[in-house]
């Protein structure tokens, strides 16, 4: 296979270098530490592609963040509408395959490589299974039991290239396989150079993600969550993680790689296309004359097309006092003829980029991980396991509230509302950063939460999205998902 070999220093996360190579084989590529780095990082720049905007897609859209926005949809609706279906299916899983066969190329060959010192290669050979595990638990929560593919693809071969789909407890013992793998090479507790790589903390929280799952989703139980609280408990203790005293400047484009940042994808002027807040904002031409000074201070000079926005009801959770809101949607109202305000539209805030010449530019790091989101992980294992997760939520709120946080201290309740509370600070803590489907599909909550889903508790295939036919015409081993048909 030709792979486009990016080379960068290990310690260099401010550019990729694109170092071209006109013909690569097997035998002639997997022969140094630097041909390996550059395969290492075109994983990572295909990462980068599926979390410009799929992640997002996946992971949030069906939620009840989402509405309609200013421009056409194009299509959008169908997912906080869910009425997906094998014809309209979202983005498929293709490109995330090419991301796992990067992986396997890693895994296959790095181990017969000299390397400068082991633990480079152990931390190449970590960050391929992290990889692995991420994009198989990405796909599990999905679409459920996907193929299962654990060599790279090097020649054509009908028994290995059509695959059937593997049940879910095969994906999730290779899921689990890989971390504990992973983890064992991490040379050391540390979070990468920039966070724009794996690294242990990283690997560990999506470890307590992952047994989080399975405990409640896949019948783990206790003993699967008491995992999840060890794994979380122990990313937690990572050298240098703190929470941002801003809750704004997590995001910004010139503060990458800060405190409170595990793992994010990076994004830079020049090498990557804009993230996908580029269809939540609002163009410039549609913002409106009568706009309030403060809510046009919040937007700034316009940008990219506002084809999805914030619902009413995320837009109503948060109360005056919490200082994310303004850090994450800005909401516009307008007089209407007889003077009275009524809402003209909405556009999301946390990936909003920076300006230049050319206008706004939607290049902030996507993050996959940050400590609030393991704070909050922490928080719901221990409530799980009949532990008070109180310190967690109010370390959350006591940034999100600052002087006025006595007001909105927590107290523990019963398991039950501990758990509604700690749902309700993740909608407030993690909106619009591709979360809150997978969180509400975790907790059980989604035909509860989404308008779109109430009175469609019989349906509870929809908790799986559809395979695309076009996915199902490239291999016929592949069955549809029960409930959309054949």
């Amino acid at each position: 296979m030709l792979l486009g070999a990016l080379s960068i220093a290990p310690s260099c996360t401010d550019q990729l270098e694109l170092t071209p190579i006109s013909s690569i084989t097997t035998a002639g590529f997997w022969v140094s530490e630097e041909n390996a780095n550059g395969a290492l990082n075109g994983m990572y720049v295909r990462f980068r592609d599926e979390a410009s905007n799929n992640l997002f897609f996946w992971g949030e859209s069906r939620s009840e963040t989402l509405t309609y926005g200013l421009q056409a949809s194009e299509g959008r609706e169908r997912y906080f509408e869910n009425t997906l279906d094998p014809n309209f299916a979202g983005p498929n899983w293709l490109r995330l395959y090419t991301i796992i066969h990067d992986a396997n190329l890693i895994i296959k060959y790095v181990p017969g490589i000299n390397f400068s010192t082991q633990a480079n290669k152990d931390r190449m050979l970590a960050q391929a299974y992290t990889m692995r595990a991420y994009v198989y638990f990405v796909m599990a929560k999905t679409w459920g039991g996907t193929p299962l593919v654990t060599d790279p693809t090097e020649g054509y071969d009908a028994q290995t290239t059509f695959k059937s789909r593997a049940s879910l407890d095969e994906i999730f013992t290779l899921i689990k396989s890989d971390l504990d793998k992973a983890i064992s090479l991490y040379p050391n507790n540390n979070l990468a150079s920039g966070k724009a790589f794996w690294s242990k903390p990283a690997a560990l929280m999506l470890k307590g993600e992952v047994y989080l799952w399975t405990g409640k989703k896949s019948g783990g139980g206790q003993a699967d969550v008491t995992e999840a609280l060890k794994a979380l408990t122990e990313a937690a203790s990572a050298p240098g993680l703190a929470l941002q005293a801003d809750f704004d400047r997590v995001f910004r484009y010139n503060n990458k790689g800060n405190s409170e940042i595990l793992f994010a994808v990076r994004f830079l002027d020049l090498e990557a296309g804009a993230n996908y807040n580029n269809t939540l904002y609002i163009r410039d031409d549609e913002i409106p004359a009568k706009i309030s000074p403060e809510a046009k201070a919040l937007i700034g000079q316009g940008g990219g097309l506002n084809r999805m926005a914030p619902s009413q009801i995320v837009r109503s959770a948060f109360h005056e006092k919490d200082k994310r809101k303004n850090a994450t949607f800005v909401e516009i109202n307008v007089p209407n003829a007889a003077g009275n305000l009524t809402y003209y539209g909405s556009a999301v805030l946390k990936y909003r980029g920076f300006i230049d010449p050319s206008g706004r530019r939607f290049i902030d790091d996507v993050i996959i991980y940050r400590h609030a989101d393991l704070l909050l992980l922490i928080a719901e294992a221990k409530n799980a396991l009949g532990q008070d997760p109180s310190a967690e939520i109010n370390q959350v709120r006591q940034r999100a509230y600052g002087s006025a946080f006595e007001e909105f201290r927590f107290t523990r309740g019963s398991q039950a509302e501990n758990d509604e509370a700690i749902l309700q600070e993740r909608l407030l803590e993690l909106s619009f950063e591709g979360k809150r489907w997978w969180d509400l599909i975790r907790f059980d909550k989604a035909f509860e939460k989404v308008p779109s889903l109430k009175n469609r508790a019989n349906q509870r295939h929809l908790e799986l999205w559809p395979i695309s036919l076009g996915t199902i015409s490239l291999n016929s081993k592949i069955t549809q998902n029960p409930g959309y048909g054949n």
